[in-house]
């Protein structure tokens, strides 16, 4: 279970490129010569509209492009999309081969659809840890460092498993320490999620605080 696990996937948003993806049809027959400068053109085309739109919702950094088409055969229902190149007709003859064990070298080529990925990449995360607050021997809620008098503690609840109620410890997350094993069953608190550990297994937490259950 990763850190702050609740919050994982806002997380992940934040920290992808921006990407959007553009495509145009042609069905464009090529027998022999690449017309490079028309496919140029339709790519400028993709490119002038992926610009507007990155710049119109004010995303930062230097845009990249990755130009690609997809081909076939003529006649066939299906295309490869490969990366636009000089050698592109080639390239698809060479991955035909490879992916379907022949090629026809002589047979029209048709580019169906010209496709463009645009991003920008997102700066690197940089993620600061806070010092722990709590000592490991509080990790268990209810249950102190050292018995004090006069008063009664509950070091363990009782959890139904599989319909047999068992002893079971409840410890806050944020409290446990790196390179600690604690035996389950167990229930894991935090502010994002609730861990439950079933008996017969083993947790501890990593060096990146994620949470890493195994078998006795």
């Amino acid at each position: 279970m990763p850190a702050l696990p609740g919050a994982l996937s806002a997380l992940g948003i934040l920290v992808s490129d921006v990407v959007k993806d553009y495509s145009r049809t042609i069905l464009l027959s090529v027998s022999g010569k690449l017309p490079h400068a028309l496919l140029m053109q339709e790519f400028a085309a993709l490119k002038k509209q992926a610009t507007k739109d990155f710049r119109r919702e004010a995303w930062q950094g230097r845009l990249q492009y990755h130009p690609s088409a997809d081909l076939r055969y003529r006649g066939q229902g299906y295309e490869l999309n490969l990366p636009f190149t000089g050698n592109l007709l080639t390239a698809f003859q060479k991955e035909h081969k490879r992916r379907y064990g022949y090629a026809h070298p002589v047979r029209e080529i048709e580019i169906v659809t010209l496709r463009l990925r645009a991003l920008v990449k997102s700066p690197k995360l940089e993620i600061f840890r806070k010092a722990k607050t709590e000592h490991a021997e509080t990790a268990a809620l209810g249950r102190p460092s050292r018995a004090k008098q006069g008063l009664s503690f509950t070091p363990k609840v009782p959890v139904s498993f599989d319909g047999k109620a068992l002893a079971t410890s409840i410890y806050s997350r944020a409290s446990l320490q790196a390179g600690m094993t604690y035996s389950g069953p167990a229930i894991i608190t935090e502010y994002s999620a609730t861990t439950v550990v079933p008996p017969g297994k083993r947790f501890h937490l990593d060096s990146a605080e994620n949470l890493i259950v195994t078998v006795r």
